[in-house]
């Protein structure tokens, strides 16, 4: 029996080193002698969570909650693995169940805090944070977090704070320096230039040029120096690309697929019709105004905002039945027309339900859902589908000056060229499932919104079937939270500063204007042209 609990604290210890394979190599033999231990199950499932083994992790997960159910990090661990496996719903109620526990552990708490981030509980996980940045008040990447939550429920002044005690802690935690200059407007009195030229000169490394950089370029920009802006913008997103995991599919051999694997769809749908609540879909280029319309809608009393779901690629994928590392790619695409579009659409709205709320509207805002528009459509019969457009050249700055999550699908924003090729690729697949899908599509410009404010909103609430409500005019007072990155912009009423932005950067982006220019997109009343 010593020698067994031996191993068992040595199994510990491995798991606490985030020696995975150790410590499941040590864990799984003494289960025959323990079959029903919870600390066991629960140091092979966090190891073998941390291994991307869902199936085991999920066995012994499940095992360590019944066995101790009054263990926390139990449960959030298993609210952890729920999220990894596309069950929000689950994650939250086991998250939830966590925090009624009362931990006290700061990493349980960051742990649970994120889940609840996920499942967009702002607020809740807000507080969770909170508590364990009091239990733990060295811990710099734990006022990060705090900043980050603070930031999407509104509270700017709390988050500013918050980054400036992560920085005071470590002065190297670089996305933090970023953070902070996004929060708010520099001004001559108030700015961080010189701390960051001086970081700058001292840190190499590519996250600290990165972030660095992107950081100066903010700051300069208000402070009125696009050029150099733009200089440290360009030198910032170039000391990172060396970094890029170019593994997968390039975007033009998706966006090609995608094109040959939807030639057979119809605008009528073949679907699932089901109770609302229903959806409405806001796609486009990121950075477009897909938040702004966003925060319009759902100031409407019939609509609620989920989010940015992963919900409608997940569910598209796994009706494709294609295994392969990439969500959306040629070979998943090849295998789109095998699928059961009824199955898609109630396994999307089982997906979502947990977020979708009770009104009878809610909205799904993932703008990359513009790449599955054509079998939202056959899925989604009743689903509603709003595309912002927004001045070619400024979508592209505003993409190319975004530090997007590090995931390949954002690969196009670390080269200005890059940006507009995925530009062109974003308006000719637009133009095809315009052409596939008559009426099922409202295609509105940002640059209408803002002129124009009060009749695009009329547009988009008579497309969306909803009668007029003052409220959808003082979206600003929305109090719902923003976990995307205009969620400093949003708090604001409409202003027209950002309307031909790009031209500030001068000869800088002369050849981007040439790219697109090539590409017929800077003529006509939309800057666009349809393709043939």
């Amino acid at each position: 029996m010593e020698k067994l609990e031996r191993q068992y604290a040595t199994a510990v210890d491995a798991l606490n080193r985030r020696a995975w394979t150790q410590a499941r190599q040590l864990g799984e033999p003494l289960l025959q002698h323990w079959p029903d231990h919870a600390g066991l199950h629960f140091v092979i499932g966090v190891a073998a969570l941390e291994q991307g083994a869902w199936k085991d992790a999920f066995r012994h997960l499940v095992m360590a909650t019944r066995l101790n159910p009054q263990r926390p990090d139990y449960a959030a661990q298993f609210a952890r693995l729920l999220l990894e496996c596309q069950q929000p719903g689950d994650a939250l109620a086991q998250a939830e169940r966590a925090m009624a526990l009362q931990p006290s552990d700061p990493m349980t708490l960051n742990t649970l805090a994120v889940v609840l981030t996920r499942c967009g509980a702002h607020a809740r996980a807000a507080n969770a944070f909170k508590a364990a940045v009091e239990q733990a008040p060295q811990e710099a990447s734990l006022h990060f977090n705090l900043a980050t939550a603070l930031t999407a429920i509104g509270d700017l002044a709390g988050a500013t704070e918050a980054c400036e005690a992560c920085i005071r802690l470590q002065p190297d935690y670089w996305r933090a320096h970023l953070t902070l200059a996004q929060l708010s407007r520099q001004t001559p009195e108030h700015n961080h230039v010189e701390r960051l030229q001086e970081l700058l000169a001292r840190h190499a490394t590519p996250s600290a040029q990165l972030h660095l950089n992107l950081a100066l370029e903010k700051e300069l920009d208000d402070l009125g120096e696009p050029q150099r802006a733009m200089a440290h913008l360009i030198a910032g997103k170039a000391a990172w690309r060396p970094q890029l995991n170019r593994s997968g599919p390039s975007d033009a051999s998706v966006f090609q697929a995608i094109e040959q694997a939807s030639q057979v769809l119809n605008s009528a749908g073949s679907g699932y019709r089901g109770a609302p609540p229903k959806p409405i879909f806001i796609v486009g280029m990121p950075r477009s105004g897909t938040t702004l319309v966003e925060r319009i809608l759902s100031s409407h009393s019939l609509v609620h905002s989920a989010g940015e779901l992963q919900h409608f690629p997940v569910a598209f994928k796994k009706a494709t039945g294609i295994l392969s590392p990439w969500i959306l790619d040629p070979g998943t695409l090849a295998a789109a027309p095998r699928i059961d579009w009824h199955a898609l659409g109630h396994d999307y709205l089982q997906m979502a339900r947990s977020a979708a709320g009770n009104k009878a509207f809610f909205i799904d805002k993932l703008p990359q859902n513009f790449l599955y528009v054509g079998w939202i459509a056959q899925a989604l019969p009743e689903a509603k589908v709003v595309c912002l457009r927004r001045d070619p050249m400024d979508t592209c700055v505003a993409n190319f000056r975004q530090l997007f999550a590090p995931t390949p699908q954002y690969n196009y924003s670390f080269d200005l060229l890059d940006v507009g090729r995925y530009y062109i690729g974003f308006d000719r697949l637009m133009a095809h499932w315009n052409r596939l899908l008559p009426d099922r599509i409202l295609e509105i410009d940002y640059e209408d919104i803002v002129e124009h404010q009060a009749d695009s909103t009329r547009k988009l609430l008579a497309f969306c079937g909803l009668d007029w409500e003052d409220a959808c005019l003082s979206f600003e007072r929305n109090t719902a939270p923003v976990s995307t990155a205009s969620a400093v912009q949003v708090r604001s009423p409409i202003y027209r500063s950002s309307l031909g932005r790009s031209k500030r950067y001068g000869e800088a982006l002369a050849p981007l204007r040439g790219l697109l220019t090539q590409a017929g997109l800077m003529n006509g009343p939309r800057n666009r042209v349809e393709h043939t």
